[in-house]
């Protein structure tokens, strides 16, 4: 059964549009669910020339970088409020307001949904498989596309990040840097709000034990990181050896195979640079003990965004070489003692949480 909410407080058309010549591909659809399963059930619904998926993700923050980068008519969201579907609908109704169709809409929920700024809820049927329920949906979807929306700043509003996504702490270290990290990542507090990703220059086979040693000793949760899983809030990440990691839209992880020349593998430079270009200044440099200048190049591409740069200070650094390359070339914002750099990072990310509230 397909239901309209009672209360729409957008003004729609009466019946879809058919697409043009000037639109070709018809309305354009976000799919957004919690698994690849329920992706493809509504992309089934949408097996229809007058649709076009623009993409299929399962977030709130890969949702936002999509609406934000790609044309998208209507987003059909596939995911109950209390599971992070409310977070898709503020996060994307804050940023670049689009229609919001939310599937599978219990009535409950309704009043809730509308105020966060979807614009319709449909009711999966007990017949979800029928041709007849798919037609339903997708004229619900054109209605909605051409709907007039505006930007709704509940998220902002609740000091959300902006553009939507999470601040990222990016450590960096080489020689020295074990102990460093336990005594960096074991003062953080365990409710930390952001991501952080741990670049350590080790031999193979060593990394797996730093995880569970680190993990023994910090709040956090401590894990080597995997391919293509999103980084969630409160955990950190090691790179693993023999790949670079990097930071991907919607907070994904990703490892690249190191080029030929390249003489640190895991780079701190990679994962630096691409943290800036997904976080921009919504991250947080640190680099700590180390030989070498791995992390220059990429604490420079954090500057150049304004994010906040630290570095270990000399006289607690075994090897003063890669924060001191950093600080002397001009890209740190700050050099402290080891036993302040846990703090340092707290302070930088008060002041993200400030800056968006305001």
């Amino acid at each position: 059964m397909l239901r309209r909410a009672r209360e729409v407080p957008v003004t729609v058309m009466a019946s879809p549009a058919e697409p043009t010549a000037d639109d070709p591909a018809g309305t354009r659809v976000l799919l957004v669910a919690r698994t690849r399963t329920r992706l493809r059930a509504l992309a089934r619904l949408l097996d229809d020339p007058g649709f076009a998926i623009t993409g299929q993700v399962r977030d709130a923050d890969e949702a936002e970088h999509i609406v934000r980068t790609a044309a998208v008519d209507v987003l059909l969201l596939d995911l109950d409020l209390d599971e992070g579907g409310l977070e898709v609908i503020e996060q994307v109704m804050a940023t670049r307001a689009t229609p919001i169709v939310v599937y599978r809409g219990a009535a409950e929920h309704a009043a809730t949904a509308l105020a966060a700024g979807a614009v319709d809820l449909i009711d999966a049927a007990t017949d979800a498989n029928s041709p007849q329920h798919a037609v339903a949906v997708r004229k619900h979807l054109a209605v909605a596309a051409r709907a007039p929306v505006i930007t709704h700043p509940r998220a902002r509003l609740r000091g959300r990040a902006a553009p939507g996504r999470r601040p990222v702490v990016t450590i960096g270290a080489s020689t020295g840097g074990p102990p460093a990290l336990a005594t960096v990542l074991g003062s953080l507090p365990e409710d930390l709000d952001a991501v952080v990703l741990v670049v350590q220059h080790m031999a193979d086979g060593f990394v797996e034990g730093l995880a569970r040693w680190l993990d023994e000793v910090c709040p956090l949760t401590v894990r080597v990181a995997v391919d293509g899983e999103r980084a969630i809030p409160g955990s950190v990440y090691l790179a693993p050896f023999g790949a670079n990691l990097e930071l991907q839209p919607g907070m994904r992880l990703h490892m690249t195979p190191p080029a030929p020349a390249q003489f640190h593998v895991p780079s701190v430079d990679t994962t630096l640079v691409s943290v800036a270009e997904v976080c921009g200044p919504r991250s947080v440099g640190v680099l700590l003990t180390g030989m070498g200048r791995d992390g220059v190049n990429g604490m420079a591409a954090l500057t150049g965004q304004g994010a906040h740069t630290i570095a270990q200070d000399e006289e607690t650094a075994v090897v003063w070489g890669m924060p001191g390359a950093a600080a002397t070339a001009g890209f740190v914002t700050e050099v402290v003692a080891l036993g302040d750099v846990a703090a340092a990072i707290c302070e930088a990310l008060n002041q993200l949480d400030t800056a968006v509230r305001r």
